[in-house]
């Protein structure tokens, strides 16, 4: 039976959370099909040992890819290097996640292979063989369900939504050696500049606390990030495309369609209107909560819960409501 392939993201030698998400989809897939799974990372010597925990999510083999000449950012290495080791196995499915790294790795993959990528899934289902995918579209207006054909079918998956699952397996462990001359080269990765304060990634957040305009000014943000601290280390601070074009706060926050796409379980939007290129980044969330004076804001429209009133109030009494119920 054919397998299902799923594309682990291992940065600074550590795995990042979102691929054990990728892998619980990946095993869903693959007992449909009544295949295995292969959870696979591309990189330096040792790559392998990182993915090693998720056979804990049902990988039945573990696949470190050494790939000749990578290093960080060098994500041209990394597509052919997987591309190749995908047309050497009967992989049915692959599957990225829909991160910023693995925006970059798929489309570059799919490229090499010549087959179509189905990004930002939602759901996944296997009917009659087929594997049917939802994915949002319109700018999140609409849900479309895709009917994939042929094989291997690529896909990435949106972050957080997809439940990690316990399937603990004997996984094997195999490392792989790449040569990937083929379709690399054409720049180099001069280095690479941290965020300040190396915050949580807002699309990797299971909270996420955004502010809008409303905020009035910069130096009034604090009274978020003291609710992003009340909620704990899950929590990331966002911010609406106004904000960042502004200059108050860094693009790597903005969530929205020009930013990034967010599925936190609770998300606050505070003192944000509610444009529709915002919510085309967060409307999927699990929980909507909108802070806003104006009673007719559209954010009140996918909001769960709609609070009308002064931000500059209703936030800190949030936070120490917070407080109080974790000291209880």
């Amino acid at each position: 039976m054919a397998g299902v392939l799923a594309v682990a993201e291992v940065r600074d030698g550590a795995l990042r959370s979102v691929s054990r998400e990728v892998v619980s989809a990946a095993r869903g897939i693959a007992d449909a099909l009544g295949g295995a799974v292969e959870a696979a990372a591309c990189g330096g010597p040792g790559v392998g040992g990182a993915a090693g925990p998720l056979a804990a999510q049902g990988a039945d083999r573990v696949v470190g890819i050494e790939a000749a000449g990578w290093e960080p950012g060098r994500v041209d290495i990394s597509a052919a290097a997987l591309a190749a080791h995908v047309r050497s196995r009967a992989h049915a499915a692959v599957v990225f996640a829909a991160t910023g790294p693995g925006r970059d790795l798929a489309p570059r993959v799919a490229a090499k292979l010549d087959r179509p990528l189905l990004t930002d899934v939602t759901d996944v289902e296997v009917d009659g063989g087929d594997i049917l995918v939802t994915r949002p579209v319109f700018a999140g207006k609409a849900l479309a369900r895709v009917r994939a054909k042929g094989t291997p079918v690529l896909l990435s998956i949106r972050p957080n939504v997809f439940a990690v699952t316990e399937s603990p397996r004997d996984a094997v462990t195999e490392v792989v050696s790449a040569d990937p001359a083929e379709g690399t080269g054409g720049y180099r990765v001069k280095g690479f500049e941290a965020s300040e304060g190396a915050a949580l990634d807002v699309s990797e957040a299971e909270i996420v606390v955004s502010g809008g305009r409303g905020m009035k000014d910069p130096s009034n943000w604090h009274i978020l990030a003291d609710l992003r601290e009340a909620l704990g280390e899950t929590a990331a601070l966002g911010a609406s495309r106004a904000v960042v074009d502004a200059g108050w706060r860094p693009h790597a926050e903005q969530v929205g369609q020009t930013g990034k796409t967010v599925t936190p379980r609770l998300y606050f939007a505070m003192a944000i209107s509610g444009a529709i290129q915002h919510l085309a980044g967060m409307r999927t969330s699990g929980v909507i909560v909108a802070v806003n004076r104006d009673a007719d804001a559209p954010i009140f429209g996918v909001a769960d819960y709609g609070i009308v009133g002064d931000v500059f109030e209703i936030a800190p009494r949030l936070a120490e409501a917070i407080r109080e119920l974790q000291d209880d």
